[in-house]
């Protein structure tokens, strides 16, 4: 008797028609090289993140067949490490494109959710002193507890009326305002802040100034470039250096900031749906800063795992900050008072 498709899970069809689906054989059962090429990590970081999430995504359904919170996790990183729902990635799977896009969803905000496990500042004095050494090796800068940076990943429109999303290349985009440590794991990320917010507005409405104008700003500070305002916690370089002490100053800071470039191109490189390469996400603003902020949460799993990708290619069109570097001159005295003293008592 005909089955009407109408009441068939697209999903159940393929399943049906003998497609070799993730339920049906073991991540033990193929090669490392193969779950690289596909989904872009190894076995033991796949594993990780069945036991970190498995909980989360074994929800109750009322379907016969529900997806593993495995395939769940593999199709989302295939998406992330690929950019692209194309039917490869799901007739590998033997899952519809529905399907991927559902469980890139679920992967997503387990992943959000938790964020702050993996993403925050560090506040016991030991951390912090360790932070200070690891950057001071790297051209030595004192004091430096983390590199802060703004970085544009394009979305597609909100509506056409929203131009608040409309950067200053005329592109869609959110504007991601980062801090990271030397070794490149990230200490804070937000992901949603409108494309059209210059780098300094950003910082200005950040969750990140408040934490440092009343937690973190006493013993050191973060290093940005010269699209924010100088601050008694974030130095940044001097516009027009004169004396060898000033020169040395903003050699040393250009060194350390660079770290911050390396964790972008790192990111942009290994998940590809960032890089602009496959296009822009298509999704709202919303869930776009989502699945930024979800790469971001595996990016510094990864970095726990050993997975150091900064010997890798740059590749795509991640936009990096797009500020013209103004004249933005410091009005805080105390700012400049700090900077000076840094100045002349270890770099004159």
């Amino acid at each position: 008797m005909a089955v009407p498709i109408a009441v068939l899970d697209c999903d159940l069809l393929l399943y049906g028609r003998g497609h070799r689906t993730l339920d049906r054989f073991k991540l033990e059962d193929v090669t490392d090289e193969y779950l690289v090429s596909t989904y872009g990590f190894p076995r033991q970081f796949i594993c990780y993140l069945v036991d970190l999430l498995g909980a989360t995504l074994s929800r109750p359904t009322q379907r016969s067949r529900a997806i593993s919170p495995e395939t769940q996790i593999l199709a989302a990183l295939g998406f992330y490490t690929s950019g692209s729902f194309q039917t490869r990635m799901g007739d590998a799977m033997g899952i519809s494109q529905a399907s991927m896009s559902r469980c890139v969803a679920n992967v997503t905000e387990a992943l959000v959710e938790r964020a702050s496990q993996f993403i925050h500042l560090p506040k016991d004095e030991a951390t912090v002193q360790a932070l200070k050494d690891d950057f001071y090796a790297l051209a030595g800068m004192p004091g430096v507890l983390g590199v802060v940076d703004c970085t544009h990943v394009a979305i597609k429109a909100p509506n056409a009326e929203d131009l608040s999303y409309v950067n200053r290349k005329g592109l869609h985009s959110l504007n991601c305002l980062m801090v990271c440590d030397s070794r490149g794991v990230l200490l804070s990320a937000e992901t949603h802040w409108p494309g059209s917010l210059p780098d300094c507005a950003v910082l200005e409405q950040a969750a990140l100034t408040s934490q440092f104008e009343t937690e973190l700003h006493k013993d050191g500070w973060l290093l940005g470039d010269s699209s924010f305002l100088l601050r008694t916690w974030l130095m940044t370089p001097l516009h027009i250096p004169e004396t060898p002490a000033e020169y040395r100053y903003n050699m040393a800071h250009s060194a350390t900031h660079n770290v911050i470039e390396r964790t972008f191109r790192t990111i942009r490189s290994r998940f590809r749906c960032l890089d602009g390469s496959k296009g822009t996400l298509q999704y709202s603003p919303e869930k776009s800063s989502h699945i930024i902020l979800a790469c971001c949460v595996l990016h510094n799993i990864s970095l726990q795992h050993g997975l150091d990708v900064w010997s890798a290619p740059a590749t795509g069109h991640m936009e990096q900050s797009e500020e013209e570097y103004e004249q933005m001159e410091s009005v805080d005295s105390e700012a400049c008072r700090v900077r000076q003293e840094l100045l002349l008592t270890h770099f004159s």
